[in-house]
């Protein structure tokens, strides 16, 4: 009786520890759910959306190696003993854009920085420079920041006209219709035309597309030079092609067109023609005329004429991947002409 009583106290105790390990056992839990990158084609291609968030962002760029070409190539200024007529430039860009939609519109930024390697003078101080490219945001249509001006980013397509170059800290608001558009921008400047320091100035353009036929005009004051310039480009499509031409006056030298900032002069008429030989490739021929290369301290004009006339190739090697090849002759007043050029490869990404 003893002997029965304890072996059934001994089954009943390892049924309990049995039952105890049973209910302490580890459960391995559920893995979270990997929340992958969604593609936004809100904004057009190469946009995503942040995980998380529904601001759809996109990385882009490109790499860049250029060689420069022409009278003195290595120093335009002739500020070095014995300058060379070649010259070597590797640019890499990156730029970062992100979009929203909001109530107000479109919420916009942009950062855009470049890194430099020129180790001379024409494309560089320094060995290696970093600089902002472009830096904004834009809500619908307001826009504050930095960015490559109208007078900067509408040219010809070729690689001679000067009708104007500039980055600026700005405000900007642009009306955008179906065939219309009107902008006005403040600008700061800062330059040593007038009476110096911390000046302002104003922008003002009308875009209007009428078929084959598109029209810009852009006028701009320079209140601390106390001038200002004005300048209309005109295309239409011909044949296989496309017809550019350009007019530009100054009233003076100033920070939007003149001398001092883009090597440039009092007025200035240009001329191209972009011709689709194939998918893939594009000839360019153009010409230009400048009066007036020169100002005084005062910032009025003087000097001789120049005249140029140039022809650029591009070239699409594969998806992404092109090459630009430029020759420009240019001649000022009754000195003997300089041919001057680039042979580009650029990688798009």
């Amino acid at each position: 009786m003893n002997i029965k009583s304890l072996l059934l106290g001994s089954a009943a105790a390892l049924a309990a520890v049995s039952g105890a390990q049973a209910a302490d056992a580890i459960v391995a839990a559920e893995p979270e759910p990997m929340e992958y990158v969604r593609v936004c084609d809100a904004f057009g291609t190469g946009y995503f959306y942040i995980p998380g968030t529904e601001t759809c962002l996109k990385i882009g760029g490109y790499v860049r190696f250029e060689v420069g070409f022409g009278e003195d190539a290595y120093d335009p200024n002739g500020d070095l003993p014995g300058g060379d007529d070649w010259d070597s430039f590797t640019r890499a860009q990156l730029d970062v854009t992100a979009k929203s939609d909001t109530e107000l519109g479109t919420l916009t930024s942009v950062a855009s920085l470049r890194f430099e390697y020129g180790n001379d003078t024409l494309y560089s101080s320094n060995a290696n420079t970093v600089y902002i490219n472009e830096a904004y945001i834009q809500l619908g249509g307001f826009r504050v920041g930095r960015w490559l001006n109208w007078w900067d980013a509408n040219d010809l397509p070729g690689e001679l006209d000067n009708l104007g170059s500039n980055r600026l800290n700005s405000i900007q608001y642009v009306y955008t219709g179906s065939a219309f558009t009107a902008g006005i921008q403040v600008d700061e400047l800062s330059r040593a035309i007038g009476d110096g320091g911390q000046n302002v100035g104003i922008e003002a353009i009308v875009q209007a597309a009428i078929g084959p036929a598109k029209l810009e005009l852009l006028g701009s004051y320079d209140f601390g030079a106390e001038d200002g310039a004005v300048r209309a480009i005109g295309s239409v499509a011909v044949g296989p092609g496309t017809f550019y031409l350009s007019g530009v006056w100054s009233s003076g030298d100033n920070a939007y067109y003149g001398v001092t900032d883009t090597a440039a002069g009092e007025a200035a008429v240009a001329v191209a023609y972009s011709f689709k030989a194939t998918d893939k490739l594009e000839i360019i021929p153009e010409a230009q005329y400048i009066w007036n290369t020169e100002a005084d301290a005062d910032g009025d004009f003087f000097g001789d004429d120049a005249w140029g006339a140039g022809v650029t190739v591009n070239y699409q090697i594969v998806e992404n991947f092109a090459a630009k090849v430029a020759v420009n002759y240019v001649e000022v007043g009754d000195e003997d002409g300089t041919v001057q050029g680039i042979v580009r490869l650029q990688r798009d990404f």
